[in-house]
């Protein structure tokens, strides 16, 4: 049982700490890659939007569209009813004056 625990432990550890020990260099790379899956997937829509390529509006461009998307996957995610229907949920908005 002991011995279960010790190795539980370790392995929490070493996923931990191997997940929080990325080098600034890799995290550039993380970031370059994802900007150019950006411009991979949203730079041809702004080319029809008539925006010139590689010019600061097209970033422009790009980048709202990709804040649009993930904003719509983040509602998606989160959209739950703040204040949900637990006991007692109308007094808790509507008092009763």
């Amino acid at each position: 049982m002991n011995s279960l625990r010790v190795l539980i432990m370790t392995g929490l550890f070493t996923g931990l700490t191997g997940c929080a020990t990325t080098t600034p260099a890799e995290r550039s790379a993380q970031m370059q890659r994802q900007a150019e899956e950006m411009v991979q997937i949203y730079g041809p829509a702004c080319d029809k939007l008539g925006y010139v390529k590689d010019s600061n509006p097209w970033r422009d461009c790009v980048l709202n569209l990709a804040t649009q998307e993930n904003m719509k996957l983040y509602n998606r995610m989160y959209n739950y009813p703040v204040g949900g229907p637990y006991f007692g949920y109308r007094r808790f908005y509507h008092y009763p004056w």
